[in-house]
């Protein structure tokens, strides 16, 4: 039986990654709408945050070296 392979993109990340951090800018992007839309500063300031933790986590999680003791962010 041979090993499993992994399917891989072009700069040999596995294929597919950055699922936590595209969800993450997802729903940052989602906050800031929804507290534009019903004037809820409080949402704007959540989605901003959580929009900018996840570009972080993304650009960290696409270097590929161990950040933080984790190799990879997604």
């Amino acid at each position: 039986m041979s090993p499993r392979r992994v399917k891989t993109s072009s700069v040999g990340f596995p294929a597919g990654g950055g699922g936590y951090s595209r969800r993450m800018i997802l729903l940052g992007v989602l906050l800031i709408i929804i507290g534009i839309v019903a004037s809820i500063p409080v949402l704007y300031t959540i989605g901003v945050i959580l929009a900018i933790v996840g570009m972080v986590l993304w650009i960290l999680g696409a270097t590929g070296r161990a950040v933080g003791g984790r190799t990879h962010w997604f």
